[in-house]
């Protein structure tokens, strides 16, 4: 590790099982608020629609909403799939979030749609962004809009937006995200929580193909991982069983609310499902805190990452915040480790 251990919080507000969305958008504040006190960089808000246990889909608005009940953890998107919207219109809304809370948004950006083909056409109307090529053109277009003037390439001005300072990072979970930050000077975030296959390819085309650009003089890479931390191995697991039930979900196309933990999960799939779920979570760190420093350290080691946004899936919302306490704690004791160590 030649660099302090960074960590910030990946949120889809997940509904519960038995839960309103009023109280699954309270506890997302009240995490927002337990994370900047415990030490967290950033927390990020990520854009799903029609999905009946996420409730993190009026991204922006979320991200207001969290920023008002905070005062120093940055908030942003984690991302805002662009295809859905008009660039400008994105630039006017985190325009007028960082003039509001100023110094504090970020603006993560992804590819895919975040939900399913009749939703796509019904966020969209008309499928105009569905090529990588459009993507990247909208990507620069939103660059311009924040732009500061004077801007002679811009006759459509975004009001607020122009000369925000909203820095803007690139989501993938493919080689394509990467080799786009790489190409327009940005930070990449690589959504390995579910989608671990290319993490390592991925991380080596960014780092290999980065320009620099004024804002950015170096390649600044972000993963993402599952984390359940608890008292012991086996409490950890237990907890750990919600995540994986949803994941389960995912693959026999049923997504619902998050379920509570189980006492066993051999009666829940079938060996392949077993296997495909494992896959989809093998960037986890889950276990005490022995088990999970050991894990972040070899995530760390294998990745170079300077940052780990964290993605934590807890049934109850008392031992979700805990989990997010442990994880500061370990992080600060490697980060104290290695001070001691370079005096």
């Amino acid at each position: 590790m030649t660099h302090p251990i960074k960590l910030s919080v990946l949120d889809l507000s997940p509904i519960c099982e038995g839960q309103t969305i009023e109280q699954t958008l309270h506890n997302t504040r009240d995490l927002a608020q337990h994370a900047e006190r415990l030490g967290y960089l950033r927390y990020w808000l990520a854009e799903h629609h029609n999905l009946d246990g996420v409730a993190s889909s009026a991204t922006s608005v979320l991200i207001g909403y969290v920023a008002a009940g905070t005062s120093t953890i940055r908030v942003g998107s984690g991302g805002v799939m662009l295809p859905n919207h008009a660039p400008l219109v994105i630039a006017e809304q985190f325009g007028t979030l960082d003039a509001l809370y100023p110094g504090r948004i970020d603006l993560g950006l992804g590819r895919a749609p975040g939900t399913d083909g009749l939703t796509m056409r019904a966020l969209r109307r008309h499928l105009s962004s569905a090529t990588e090529d459009d993507f990247v053109a909208n990507v620069v277009e939103l660059q311009e809009y924040f732009a500061p003037p004077p801007n002679e390439r811009r006759t459509v001005r975004a009001i607020p937006g122009i000369g925000r300072n909203v820095p803007m990072w690139i989501l993938g979970s493919s080689l394509f995200g990467a080799q786009v930050a790489a190409h327009l000077g940005l930070p990449f975030a690589f959504a390995s929580h579910f989608a671990p296959d290319s993490l390592d390819v991925a991380l080596a085309i960014y780092r290999e193909r980065f320009r620099p650009c004024a804002t950015l003089a170096a390649p600044y890479a972000m993963v993402g991982v599952n984390v359940v931390a608890a008292h012991s191995d086996e409490e950890a697991a237990h907890l750990f069983t919600s995540i994986q039930q949803r994941f389960l979900g995912i693959i026999r196309n049923r997504r619902g609310p998050l379920p509570p933990p189980v006492a066993s999960t051999d009666h829940l799939w079938s060996q392949d499902e077993r296997d495909a779920v494992n896959q989809m979570t093998s960037v986890s760190l889950v276990g005490s805190l022995e088990t999970v420093r050991t894990q972040m350290q070899a995530l760390l080691a294998r990745t170079g990452a300077n940052e780990l946004m964290v993605n934590t899936a807890i049934f109850e919302h008392e031992k979700r915040v805990g989990s997010y306490a442990l994880l500061a704690q370990v992080a600060s004791e490697l980060n104290a480790r290695e001070v001691a160590l370079q005096a």
